[in-house]
Formats: C-alpha cells, structure tokens, sequence
C-alpha cells in the first residue's frame, strides 16, 4: 500500500491500447477535473511511455499518481505487455523486441525516478475494481475496450487471478481478440454472444454474486441480456479506473 496519508486528490490515469485518459480524482472517488483523453503513442517502448507519462504527470501540480496498466503487472514490475507491444496498436502484428523489452520492466520505479512524484501502477482492470465494487459478497469486473480485463473481489479485497487477456477460449481465439474492440466493430451479434458467454463462464467459476462491466464498449451492452441465475450486472462505463485510482493510496488497498 502507499505510505502516505490519503490525499485530498490525486492523478488518476487509464493507460489503453488506443487512448489514456486522465483527471483529477478527490480523496473519495470523485472526478473534479475534466477528462483528459491522448492517443496512446506507437511504437509503444516502455521508455518512450514514460516519457511521455512523465510529462504530463509533471505538468500537473499534484504529488500521488494513480495509473492503470493494460497488461499484466505485479509489484511494480510488467509481465506481459498486453497490446502496447503492437506495431501500431491493435489488431496490428506483435513487435517481439518491444514485447521483450516490456517484459519485467520495472514501470513503477521509472516513473517515480523520472517525476519525483508518488506513483502507484496496478492492472488496469484492477483499478476498475476499486472503482466499481460495493465490498459485500464476491463481485467480478470486467473491462471491455480495445482488449479484455478482468478483476475478481471477495468482501472488498481484490483476488489475484490470471490475466486472461492472451489466453485462448474454447473457439481458438484469445479473450482480447473474440471480446476487443476489433471483433464487437466485425460483428456487434456475434460480440454480444461472446461477451454472454465469458460472463457466465467466469462468474460460474467463482460463484459471484454482482458482475460489473466497464470500459467504452460496456455501454453497449443491456445487463438484462447478461444476467445470470444467482448474480446482478451493472454497467459501469470507462469511468471505473480513474474513480478507483484514489483507493490506490487509502490505509486497506495493497496495489500489486
């Protein structure tokens, strides 16, 4: 967890594979700034990233910095680069040098060395589940942009799962590629479908009791359609990150 005292604002930023938006975010979950959205640049290296985070993380007067990564990340080292390793972005080839270079980068420490500032660098998906969850029962959050993301709660304490993101499903596509943004603009039925069965599935395997979806695509979704027997969906929008990015630094959130 941070090692400050909660601060009264902080500088929420939700890194995607085809934007990163930021906004100033209170103490409690409230964004009192308005949204800033940016390309994400390409070729994505993770020193021209922080580069390019550093500046604008300096610009701003504020000393605690939220970020959501969209890939795999722990302790402040990333693991797998999700979709910033592609030529152009996504949908585009894998360039394997700068896959290779984002694996075991410690992001954290860079840009902390590079602005002076306190920051913090959980999953993306992670920081949504801060924004989203009520704290009671086993809730799942799932994010539905570009790729896919997902976060698994129990009682208010984020569980550490697999990022499913480059795993396959059952038709050989990867959850980014049958769930992304690329296969809901192919075919929104077919998306839908697929989007139904990922829900079923993930909440069947861990018995959730609320499922919420975030991320620019959730919106086009009716939580009626993906109801299930035992537990309620909620749309959350792709608001979700920076709202959640303000627990990164309370006394109970242990960022990983």
């Amino acid at each position: 967890m941070s090692d400050v005292a909660a601060p009264a604002s902080v500088l929420a930023i939700d890194i995607g594979a085809t934007s990163i938006k930021m906004a100033d975010v209170s103490a409690d979950g409230v964004i009192v700034s308005s949204i800033r959205k940016r390309s994400t640049p390409y070729p994505c290296t993770p020193t021209r990233l922080v580069e390019w985070l550093a500046t604008r993380i300096t610009d701003r007067d504020l000393d605690c910095v939220g970020i959501g990564f969209p890939g795999e990340f722990r302790d402040g080292v990333v693991r797998g680069s999700g979709n910033l390793a592609r030529v152009t972005g996504a949908g585009t080839p894998v360039d394997p040098v700068i896959d290779a270079a984002w694996r075991g980068f410690p992001l954290t420490e860079k840009l902390i060395s590079a602005t002076g500032r306190n920051v913090v660098v959980v999953n993306d998906a992670r920081m949504a589940a801060l924004g989203s969850v009520r704290g009671e029962g086993t809730e799942l959050v799932i994010t539905l942009g570009t790729g896919f993301g997902i976060a698994l709660v129990r009682e208010g304490d984020v569980v550490e799962i697999d990022d499913f993101g480059q795993q396959r499903m059952a038709n050989g596509h990867t959850y980014d590629e049958a769930l992304g943004e690329g296969a809901r603009a192919e075919n929104q039925q077919q998306w839908e479908f697929a989007v139904r069965q990922a829900v079923h599935f993930f909440a069947g395997q861990w018995r959730v009791d609320a499922v919420h979806l975030g991320g620019g695509n959730a919106q086009r979704l009716r939580p009626g359609a993906l109801l299930g027997p035992d537990f309620t969906v909620t749309i959350q929008g792709n608001r979700a990150p920076l709202r959640g990015a303000a627990r990164l630094f309370s006394t109970n959130e242990t960022p990983k």
